[in-house]
């Protein structure tokens, strides 16, 4: 049996989303790993001013509400095209893994649609916005965006042609930088995670609503392009009889939890700083919603009005307050899977890993359990300083100088926090000033206890 890349040799591939993320990752990888394949045809909408052309120009150069129309019915027309490509030997189709979030464990196959997609089409076209946007919470019910309701229509859709087509369906969870290719750590864009670690990294997010103890599934994009090909190749091979399901995801292989991605972004973080931090990176994580409240009041919402008054006084610009409101719209898209778990089979992913030869096993690897948690974060928050925020390495020294001057400005604004509230408050009461003095008390006894209990343990 041919091997992956020489079964894609002299093949022409159909590339949709090509100049989105994931698609920038496909086509370089086709074009480094399957050297002798014969065309890639991008499929690409002219977008915000670009023609089509510029569009693939900057790709090539880079390092909801229309969710129906992008999810359901575009997977709808590229199907009927499909089927006029008479020499077609497979039809990948890329889901999320959340299409079905409103279930806890999640099988490798697919479920019963919400609504039946065709009727739900038929319904919008004479639909106004208005009337759309009344009934869209109805109809989404218990999932939490139209993106993961329209993944569950299409996959239905790609399912009522299995007969006609070789089909297999990728359902990759939260797609991240980059694991080994096209290097470690590389990512183009704020979205998802993404933003949230550069906001971290600034000192600007301060509190999250989420749980420590969650599985943070987050999937590389070399993973997900690596099983993309692969599933490819068996597909054609094998011809199954009907569309085989891949859940993409590391949580039931090699979890990782949002308490451990804390630790390792405030860590990378403070020993390579982002430059130009509006504070020391510190965050709080919480899934108490009135504690949350409580830090976005104090550590989020009050500094900005600080801010922006100093810019406003000084003639420019405020800015902090919008910076702030869209981070917390940011946040709130994922606290939905990032304080929930759930349960993921993937017993076609292993199947396909056990398919492919020792060689291709290292050409186009997705085995996760090699993924080393640490490192891949590391690498990642190196990746958004470097590819997203485009920051010198060599500037590491002057952003740790400035992390210094942060500190010391924190330690300054305390100190002359605590004499005003001492002038002010304990210092004309007699009853403070006992308080105060009773409390100071009992901390010099305690250290002084601790201290003796030290020496007679030495």
């Amino acid at each position: 049996m041919a091997c992956i890349s020489e079964w894609y040799s002299g093949k022409n591939v159909l590339i949709t989303g090509a100049t989105g993320f994931m698609g920038k990752v496909l086509v370089e990888k086709l074009l480094r790993s399957c050297p002798n394949v014969k065309t890639l045809y991008l499929l690409v909408r002219p977008k915000a001013g670009q023609s089509m052309q510029e569009r693939v120009q900057d790709m090539l150069k880079c390092k909801e509400r229309h969710a129906l129309q992008l999810n359901v019915i575009a997977t709808q027309q590229l199907l009927a095209l499909a089927q006029q490509m008479q020499h077609l030997q497979a039809f990948i189709h890329i889901s999320t893994a959340y299409a079905n979030c409103n279930r806890r464990h999640i099988d490798e196959v697919i479920y019963p649609p919400p609504v039946e997609p065709k009727k739900l089409i038929d319904s919008l076209e004479w639909m106004d916005d208005a009337i759309v946007r009344d009934i869209t919470p109805r109809l989404i019910g218990d999932r939490p965006n139209t993106y993961t309701y329209t993944k569950a229509l299409a996959e239905c859709v790609v399912q009522q042609e299995s007969s006609k087509l070789n089909i297999g369906i990728i359902r990759p969870s939260i797609v991240g930088a980059s694991w080994q290719e096209p290097f470690p750590g590389w990512i183009d864009n704020f979205n998802g995670p993404s933003g949230v670690f550069i906001a971290a990294g600034k000192g600007i997010l301060r509190t999250m609503r989420a749980s420590n103890d969650a599985v943070a599934d987050l999937i590389p994009v070399d993973v997900v392009i690596n099983l993309t090909l692969a599933a490819g190749w068996y597909t054609a091979v094998h011809r199954p009889k009907s569309a085989l399901v891949y859940n993409c995801t590391t949580g039931g292989i090699n979890p990782s939890t949002g308490g451990d991605w804390y630790h390792h972004v405030m860590s990378t973080f403070k020993r390579n700083p982002l430059e130009q931090a509006f504070r020391r990176p510190n965050a709080n994580i919480t899934s108490n919603y009135l504690i949350n409240q409580y830090w976005i009041l104090v550590s989020h919402k009050f500094p900005a009005l600080l801010y922006d008054l100093f810019l406003r006084l000084s003639g420019q610009k405020p800015q902090m307050m919008r910076i702030f409101n869209r981070l917390h719209k940011a946040i709130g898209l994922l606290e939905y899977f990032s304080s929930q778990d759930w349960e993921w089979n993937s017993d076609n992913m292993n199947m396909l890993l056990n398919q492919l030869s020792p060689e291709d096993k290292k050409m186009f690897n997705f085995d996760v359990r090699q993924l080393n948690w640490p490192e891949y974060i590391e690498n990642y928050c190196i990746g958004t300083k470097k590819y997203v925020l485009n920051e010198d390495m060599s500037d590491i020294p002057a952003a740790r100088q400035h992390l210094r001057k942060l500190r010391n400005i924190r330690y300054t604004f305390n100190t002359v926090l605590l004499v005003f509230i001492w002038r002010v408050f304990i210092a004309r009461s007699q009853m403070a000033r006992n308080i105060w003095y009773f409390v100071v008390s009992l901390c010099f006894k305690f250290l002084s206890y601790f201290r003796a209990s030290s020496t007679l343990t030495n």
